[in-house]
């Protein structure tokens, strides 16, 4: 069948009978080479899958953490309180470096009491409220800087037991 497929195609002028012994070879030599070529063939067509497969994952958290900067942008220029003017001074730690922002004095109270939240966008630093602080820090947690919750105060350690604690205290006690 396949001699009569030869056939037709040097007829119809598509191939050679050079082409078609050429093609006769490497038949052969694929036949002897056996399964180690074949092997070595799929060994690699795994390895380039595999490789790809990670290429796109790569590609596929990129594209996710983009998505996710730019959700931030948005909360924060959406939602920034203006802090023109602003003469009290607020230091906070960034990064182990102390820095430097001025609210106005209500603002400055209002971040120590935890009803503002100051965050990062790109090199400046906003005022935000703490509910779109929190949607922030689910996207990019290192993007808000001082968000003080007021229900989360450290908390107390308890002191050494009083080691008089069974012990009554006199009525008539005069010091």
């Amino acid at each position: 069948m396949a001699n009569l497929l030869q056939q037709q195609l040097i007829k119809a002028g598509l191939a050679t009978a050079e082409q078609i012994k050429k093609g006769d070879r490497h038949k052969r030599g694929e036949d002897r080479r056996g399964a180690a070529a074949s092997a070595q063939q799929r060994q690699a067509q795994q390895k380039k899958q595999d490789a790809d497969r990670e290429r796109n994952r790569q590609q596929q958290e990129q594209r996710e953490r983009k998505e996710r900067q730019a959700q931030v942008r948005q909360l924060i220029e959406s939602n920034r309180i203006d802090r023109k003017g602003g003469e009290a001074a607020y230091q906070f730690v960034e990064a182990g470096k102390i820095r430097k922002i001025y609210l106005h004095e209500a603002q400055r109270r209002q971040v120590v009491d935890g009803r503002l939240a100051v965050v990062r966008l790109g090199r400046n630093f906003e005022l935000v409220t703490p509910d779109v602080a929190e949607r922030i820090a689910e996207r990019d947690p290192a993007a808000v800087l001082v968000l003080n919750r007021p229900d989360t105060a450290p908390a107390q350690t308890p002191a050494e037991p009083d080691p008089y604690a069974d012990y009554p205290v006199p009525d008539d006690l005069m010091w």
